[in-house]
């Protein structure tokens, strides 16, 4: 990787060395997942290397997710929406527009219709006669009758104050493969570029498709024998049986078939070679976990580990550091940019800021090196928060014409490990980028301040967990611009006890002194806030740090 100097305008004239993304940016990252199993539900972190990317979190009464397949009744017509609203037994009516039906919308409430009345005895589909499809822009009304159930499908999980939203389009996932009842479509995942091997596929999957059934090939069916994917059609069709028993017994509202446990089922869509480690705390997860690998992928049970040590796991492996870090209002990346990221009633503004003014030869270059890694930085931030619907960026302005088309082939590039479905749209002439990302669940939102110790616990601070990062950020900015002058540092007394705490040659101080080769004078202050810190050179100055 080259280095380059950041130069931004307005600056006071230091230097500041950021490194240079890397333009292949769809290389296999290194995965870990960290889970954290407590009374109240189960917590995961993804981590694409060493970086928190993903969390998932489950609570022990949730059971209403998206995948589940439910049995519902209609309670009310909307014609004006040209929607429905369906009663599954959530505490708010769940919502089903025209265009969630599906084409065959018609077969689906005949074979659902037949099978509750013991017309239809089997759960296969070899002889079962399709209905003609729907009209793509019809009436609601016109095709749904409140006399009888519907069977539907979780599309988004209730959010706020919404219910969940459904659709009649179902479809029953395994690892490598996903059936889809009442059409004989077969395709291969996109992300599969071998043409050979999409040939390969396609026609494997020809000969594995049940009668009546289609057939998606996912991403992980590549290189796959016709043996395991077989066996995951079998597996599937066994829980299409359970569907077709449960409608002959059960009276709607129902749950048919609920999805795997969120555990489970970020390891279905997850799971790829490039995982280095699975750490669960909890034992009876660890072997529901350790069962579940050895279905379906027995080599990678190696990874799993039962963690037993006495420090939290999220704590043990850094993430309570790196979500304090990355949720709230700004978030702060190594070259000291950052971001501010506000949400308004419509859509989410992000604002890319520099940091550091300061100057170099090539100003166009280096602000470009700038907003690549903030490109990075709102990918994750997206995937981190599950943030949905229109989000608009403001990088910092760029003259150069090959620049912004760049910058605007890095995101698309970072935003294909995002799973949900989304636009990236080259910057405008104001130098705005626009995207447009779905979100399928509630947008994970914290909040990290924390009460202030020094004010009786009335008020509340940004999390101090981050104060020595960015004590140190602009500690190595300063040695940079000026290595031969003497610094002291003014902090609360609080936090000067904490920089200098532990044995001599293991407190922070000390791993400051190792690591620059200068010994930074630490003063406690009063006056200083404990979240507040001052820099000061050998004459008394005070090194102010621009924002």
């Amino acid at each position: 990787m080259s280095y380059v100097d950041i130069p931004l305008a307005g600056s006071s004239g230091h230097t500041h060395a950021v490194t240079a993304l890397p333009y292949n940016t769809l290389s296999p990252v290194e995965k870990e997942l960290i889970i954290n199993a407590s009374e109240s539900g189960v917590e995961m972190a993804l981590l694409e290397e060493g970086k928190l990317a993903e969390l998932h979190y489950q609570k022990n009464d949730n059971s209403f997710s998206v995948g589940d397949i439910f049995i519902g009744k209609i309670r009310k017509m909307m014609p004006g929406l040209n929607a429905a609203f369906i009663d599954i037994g959530h505490r708010k009516d769940a919502f089903l527009h025209y265009t969630d039906l599906g084409p065959k919308l018609k077969t689906l409430m005949k074979w659902s219709n037949g099978v509750a009345n013991g017309s239809i005895n089997t759960h296969k589909l070899d002889n079962f006669k399709l209905e003609e499809d729907i009209l793509k822009n019809g009436k609601v009304d016109h095709v749904l009758n409140k006399r009888f159930p519907l069977l539907v499908q979780i599309l988004k999980e209730p959010i706020s104050t919404k219910g969940p939203r459904l659709s009649c389009e179902l479809t029953l996932p395994s690892r490598s493969i996903v059936l889809t009842p009442f059409n004989d479509v077969v395709s291969v995942s996109k992300k599969i570029a071998n043409p050979e091997e999409r040939k390969r596929l396609q026609t494997l999957a020809e000969s594995i498709r049940p009668k009546g059934f289609g057939i998606i090939m996912r991403t992980a069916s590549e290189g796959k024998k016709v043996q395991e994917l077989h066996e995951e059609v079998v597996q599937i069709m066994g829980r299409w049986q359970e569907i077709y028993q449960q409608i002959k017994t059960v009276n709607a509202p129902a749950c048919l078939l609920s999805e795997l446990d969120k555990t489970s089922s970020v390891l279905r869509d997850l799971l790829t070679d490039s995982f280095s480690k699975i750490v669960v705390n909890d034992k009876d997860l660890y072997a529901d976990i350790k069962s579940y690998l050895q279905s379906i992928s027995p080599e990678q049970v190696k990874i799993l580990q039962h963690y037993t040590g006495s420090k939290p796991v999220l704590d043990q492996f850094g993430i309570t550091k790196q979500i304090k870090s990355s949720f709230g209002k700004t978030a702060t990346m190594s070259s000291g940019a950052y971001l501010v990221i506000e949400k308004t009633e419509a859509m989410h503004v992000i604002d890319v800021n520099s940091g550091h003014k300061i100057t170099s030869s090539d100003v166009e270059q280096t602000i470009f090196s700038v907003n690549l890694e903030a490109a990075q930085e709102i990918s994750r931030q997206l995937r981190l928060r599950d943030i949905g619907g229109l989000i608009v960026i403001d990088f910092i302005d760029m003259k150069n014409v090959e620049h912004k088309k760049q910058l605007a082939k890095a995101m698309e590039d970072f935003m294909r490990k995002d799973r949900a479905q989304h636009t990236v749209l080259p910057l405008s002439k104001f130098g705005l980028m626009q995207i447009t990302r779905e979100r399928t669940r509630p947008e994970i939102n914290l909040n990290t301040a924390e009460d202030c110790p020094a004010c009786g616990g009335t008020g509340t601070i940004n999390s101090t967990i981050l104060l020595t990062d960015d004590i140190e950020r602009d500690l190595q900015f300063i040695l940079q611009s000026r290595p031969k002058s003497d610094i002291q540092l003014f902090v609360h007394p609080y936090v000067d006890a904490y920089l200098k705490k532990g044995w001599i040659f293991s407190s922070i101080r000390m791993k400051w002194f190792w690591t620059y080769k200068k010994w930074i004078k630490i003063t406690p202050d009063a006056e200083c806030h404990i979240n507040q810190y001052r820099f000061y050179d050998g004459s008394g100055d005070e090194i102010r740090m621009n924002g």
